[in-house]
């Protein structure tokens, strides 16, 4: 997941602490101007935001956004509309005579800049979901204007001095814990923003953040516009090994890209993954690997290597101008981790046995190609058709067969059924809600009183418009400060669409990415905080997906397997034998996924710890790097650089590895509802509410975490779930468990 992939943006806070320009210029010459002509100017305006749907007020269910008015050419003069109004509301925070205070420095800051959250929000999902040429120019020219814009903000001393006065009187102050947390995160992220910078510090701060904007843009609008370059077509003769629904899906593709009588596998990874597994044709395997690995790096007018090299070296410069050493010295002072040693210390941990099972699972890869002839040596494009057939030998298990009992609307409702257990959360499906294309669902979501907490968006399907993986994100996000105001909560993943009438048949791995995802949504909509800025999922990067990798444990659950998965032609549950096979190959080709992980996580590291940045060869360096650490050549990066959108289109620079940080409190976690007998236990259920789900960044995490479990956490767990620790109860099998792709 993407935790904020437009966080500065969606924060009105952020903005405001971003964003301080006093726009007394315009202000002065409206007032040199005649009356009449400021009248007639002022009316102009009045029509301009009567006419425009993302400047009025939204008299929709829940203020959803009225996405059938919304047009392309609107979001520019909203843009400004609301830009303008933004800096209205600094100006007046800044030339205010009073002594700052938290009410009127603070609470005002946090309350500005809500329009051009609003526009933003909207904008940037769209930009996500429904992407096409002329979206994607707009973006262009407005992820440089907002970053000039917020750095006008971050950059106002003024404002600065307030924030900075209130800081240094906490202690006089009478705040309670959670207006004490806002201001010092407040102030630490003006100071992180460049606040305290001077003179040319300040103006090359400034040009370095809009240079990377517009960067980090480019980035993700390649990686999308690349993959969509890539269509392997295939004929009926090209079929062997995929399954019906494979097939049916790749036939509806192709229809949809007009190549009728056709079947077409794209990089999606739900598309491009089951081909490497299943089809037995190695020479268009090769090809569909290739496309898959070689995205942003093709040396055609959609390569990434140029924008990487200059994101790495821009993002060193400004961490010096901050004080770091570099990078990833900035990026984890402000998490969990706390340093750059403490971060490669744990993927250090993981890496060497993650190595030593790759060998072992190579070993019986090899083992089933000398059986069956095989002429050629194990190659990248290999590993995943071999791992298959491994674990067919060795456990008796078909992904195929499996799939058959992992039907969407099910899960849906498994996922529904664990947020009622745990928070007494119910799901009614809106018709009413508008949505900005028709397979999108909307579900009102109650509390266990009946009242009514937010909205929760479900985009299931892949389309050529959205971009790749899985994620969550908002509409709106929940606050009390501004009213009650509700969370409108999104999840969207990239599912194959199956023909007319056939069910949607997911992975295993699928279905624990629903979950994850839906683990995320349930952060942001049990969200209970005055601030927006404290509010869901804006939390730590190594805390955000705590509560999205603890959700994931409820699908790997064999009463919940037994109760939802169900075969999507007679609705049979699930076989017991099958559900026992499924958990014998818990941590069946852990080494495998644990490798792939750790080598774009080192590689994010090895980018961000430099401190002198030169010429970067972004093939030489991930080749020099993981042949340093002995990374098997038949194992490539889960993320190559790119492609790599988390780190350089999203907000995980020197961050990746926070999902294994998190995977440790989310194995310790889970052990909390394992040690009561019950993993619906009320009580447990409650702290992991009060001090997580509900709790925003209200709360340091390790205590958060503490209060939760009681303790902190132990790497037992996390070691045991990936079969890389002997387990208590089963040494060979591996009994806990049952995802063969870990969500990452």
């Amino acid at each position: 997941m993407n935790k904020n992939q437009f966080s500065l943006v969606l924060s009105a806070s952020a903005i405001s602490i971003a964003l301080m320009t006093s726009g007394c210029s315009s202000q002065e010459e409206q007032k040199a101007e005649k009356p009449a002509k400021v009248a007639e100017v002022a009316e102009v305006e009045k029509v301009a935001v009567e006419a425009n749907p993302l400047l009025k007020t939204w008299n929709t269910p829940f203020g959803a956004p009225p996405f059938a008015e919304i047009k392309t050419e609107h979001f520019m003069p909203a843009f400004k509309k609301a830009m303008a109004k933004h800096l209205a509301e600094v100006d007046a925070i800044v030339k205010s005579d009073s002594v700052p205070t938290f009410e009127n420095t603070i609470e005002q800051l946090e309350l500005s800049g809500s329009d051009l959250s609003r526009v933003a929000r909207v904008f940037f999902n769209l930009t996500s979901t429904e992407s096409n040429d002329e979206m994607q120019a707009l973006q262009r020219e407005i992820s440089p204007m907002i970053a000039r814009h917020t750095n006008a903000i971050q950059m106002n001393e003024a404002l600065f001095a307030k924030v900075k006065t209130v800081f240094e009187n906490l202690e006089k102050s009478n705040l309670n814990a959670e207006q004490i947390r806002l201001v010092k995160r407040l102030h630490n992220d003006a100071v992180r923003a460049g606040a305290d910078l001077t003179g040319e510090d300040r103006e090359k701060f400034a040009k370095i953040n809009e240079r990377i904007s517009s960067l980090t843009t480019a980035f993700g609008q390649n990686m999308l516009n690349d993959s969509r370059n890539f269509k392997l077509v295939l004929e009926k003769t090209d079929l062997d090994g995929m399954s019906k629904s494979m097939i049916e899906a790749a036939a509806a593709s192709a229809k949809e890209q007009g190549l009728e009588g056709k079947y077409l596998i794209t990089l999606q990874r739900s598309s491009v993954e089951p081909f490497l597994q299943f089809s037995t044709r190695r020479d268009l395997r090769e090809k569909a690997f290739k496309g898959w690995a070689m995205r942003g790096d093709n040396d055609n007018e959609f390569d990434n290597k140029a924008i990487v090299e200059e994101i790495v070296k821009l993002r060193a410069e400004r961490a010096k101008l901050l004080g770091y050493k570099h990078h990833s010295d900035y990026v984890l002072s402000n998490t969990m981790a706390s340093s750059p040693e403490a971060a490669m210390e744990l993927l250090m941990k993981m890496w060497k046995p993650a190595v030593a099972q790759a060998e072992k699972e190579k070993a019986w890869i090899k083992e089933i190609m000398k059986e069956e002839g095989a002429k050629h040596e194990l190659a990248a494009w290999d590993w995943r058709h071999y791992a298959e057939k491994v674990r067919k030998a060795r456990f008796d298990l078909d992904q195929g067969e499996i799939a058959q009992y992992f039907e969407l609307n099910n899960m849906i409702e498994a996922k529904f059924y664990v947020a009622n257990k745990l928070f007494g959360l119910t799901f009614e499906e809106r018709k009413d809600i508008p949505v900005y294309n028709p397979v999108v669902r909307v579900w009102e979501v109650k509390d266990a009183a009946n009242n009514s907490i937010g909205l929760f968006f479900g985009d299931y399907y892949a389309r050529s418009t959205k971009r790749s993986g899985a994620w969550m994100s908002s509409f709106r996000s929940q606050q009390k400060l501004a009213g009650d105001v509700k969370p409108l909560i999104i999840n969207n993943m990239n599912l194959n669409k199956p023909a007319e009438g056939e069910a949607t048949l997911m992975s295993y791995s699928d279905a624990v990415t629903l979950f994850h995802e839906f683990g995320h949504a349930l952060h942001g909509l049990l969200s209970n905080v005055t601030y927006p800025t404290l509010a869901g999922t804006s939390v730590s990067r190594d805390w955000v997906e705590f509560p999205a990798q603890f959700y994931e444990h409820y699908i790997e659950q064999s009463s919940m397997l037994k109760k939802f998965a169900r075969h999507y032609k007679t609705n049979e549950p699930m076989p017991d034998e099958l559900i026992q096979r499924i958990k014998n190959a818990g941590t069946f080709n852990q080494g495998f996924a644990t490798v792939e992980y750790t080598a774009s996580a080192l590689v994010d590291m090895a980018y961000h710890s430099m401190t002198e940045v030169d010429k970067i060869d972004v093939r030489e360096f991930e080749n020099k790097i993981l042949s340093e650490y002995g990374k098997p050549d038949e194992i490539i990066m889960r993320h190559r650089s790119t492609h790599f959108s988390h780190i350089f289109a999203g907000g995980y620079s020197s961050a990746y590895y926070a999902y294994m940080w998190s995977e440790i409190l989310d194995a310790d976690g889970f052990n909390a509802f394992v040690e009561a007998n019950d993993i619906f236990d009320k009580s447990t259920a409650k702290r992991l509410y009060d001090y997580v789900f509900s709790t925003g960044d209200t709360l340091n995490y390790g205590e958060a975490y503490v209060g939760f479990r009681g303790r902190e956490p132990s790497t037992d767990a996390l070691l045991e779930g990936r079969g890389f620790k002997a387990s208590k109860t089963n040494t060979d099998k591996q009994a806990k468990g049952t995802s063969d792709v870990k969500t990452l």
